[in-house]
């Protein structure tokens, strides 16, 4: 990294095996099913507690040999992964960046016969769990059309794609619709997956377990990209809907990009706690990543999104101050953790976790 103007993380830390298959085996046996298991939850707070050592001994680095480079971190538990950063190197320029709110955006649109071309949004809240606030058409005229009518009326009709019916049953509770898919969001509460209910997962289509399987395809279709890589043929390259290379364009040549990004909050989102890390708007140009104050944001989505700061935050501490207190008073605030099991198997299902990750973590008094 040294001399680097640009760090990009993406990494996996204990890897599928063991560290993955372990986030969902052990809690199975106590009967805590997860769909992805990797921001929040009892899967993304050990996802968590295995990844902030590392993000420290990165951070450790860049301040000696490239301390002006911006961060960008793509490597989930987002949240907790930047909270980390920010405590652990507040100097570092950084941001954490994820694709859930471009994909949704294009997603609805595809869901009501709209070219993204002519919709315009905003979204905002924290990463996984950010509502849009403006989801409209822009007509040839200018006139501008709210489009939550007709994505209300989906909902309404049951014309919702089946892999989708989670979040269109949010947008009924809650009226916004939210930027992470269903399998994500229905394990970040209390409502979705309940043990003796085989009804409500399926009428849902919650696909228990998926995180196993798509690594499994994912590392199936890394062996046989290593081999074209390998190979005599040219390889196609396109640039993704990844913010990266936008950031690096703009933030060299000058030409202003927007995206949307992980940052520290600092009154960004006027009800919710300062300290913790937002997913908002956010210029970039040759000042870097110049995020936008949104204000206040409807009531019952902040309730919502503090089910997860909590455990965030006690996350984090767990893993700066090695109190592994923390991390059974995280789980114990959990929203689906606490839904499903008693504190006494709480505290049991942390400490066999911690047993299994052995040095995958450090040591915990």
């Amino acid at each position: 990294m040294r001399g680097s103007d640009f760090v990009i993380l993406m990494m996996q830390v204990g890897g599928y095996k063991p560290a993955t298959v372990t986030d969902f085996d052990i809690p199975k046996k106590y009967g805590l099913r997860q769909t992805i298991a990797d921001t929040l939850g009892i899967g993304g707070i050990f996802r968590g507690l295995r990844t902030i050592p590392v993000l420290e001994a990165i951070c450790r680095d860049m301040q000696e040999v490239c301390p002006q480079a911006l961060l960008m971190q793509y490597v989930n538990p987002m949240a907790i992964n930047c909270w980390a950063i920010k405590d652990l190197a507040p100097e570092i320029r950084t941001v954490g960046l994820c694709h859930s709110v471009q994909h949704t955006a294009a997603h609805l649109a595809q869901c009501l016969g709209e070219d993204i071309a002519d919709v315009n949004y905003v979204s905002a809240g924290i990463n996984h769990v950010a509502f849009f606030l403006k989801y409209e058409k822009v007509h040839s005229d200018g006139r501008r059309e709210d489009l939550y009518p007709r994505l209300n009326a989906l909902a309404a009709d049951g014309r919702v794609p089946s892999d989708d019916r989670v979040r269109f049953d949010v947008l009924k509770r809650l009226g916004h619709f939210v930027t992470e898919s269903s399998e994500h969001f229905s394990e970040y509460t209390s409502w979705y997956i309940k043990e003796g209910r085989g009804d409500l997962i399926d009428q849902l289509n919650i696909p228990l377990d998926e995180y196993i399987r798509r690594c499994e395809v994912q590392i199936k279709e890394w062996h046989a990209l290593r081999k074209e890589l390998e190979g005599d043929k040219p390889i196609e390259v396109c640039r993704s809907n990844e913010y990266a290379a936008g950031i690096i364009h703009a933030a060299v040549t000058g030409n202003p990009a927007l995206i949307y990004g992980n940052v520290p909050n600092n009154g960004l989102i006027e009800n919710l706690p300062d300290e913790c890390i937002v997913e908002v708007p956010c210029h970039v140009d040759r000042n870097g990543i110049q995020p936008v104050r949104v204000g206040r944001i409807p009531s019952q989505l902040s309730a919502v999104m503090n089910l997860s700061v909590s455990v965030q935050q006690l996350t984090v501490e767990a893993a700066l101050t090695k109190n592994r207190e923390r991390i059974y008073q995280a789980a114990l605030l959990d929203p689906h953790t606490s839904a499903e099991l008693s504190p006494d198997q709480i505290w049991n299902l942390v400490d066999d976790l911690i047993d299994a990750h052995g040095d995958l973590l450090p040591r915990y008094q």
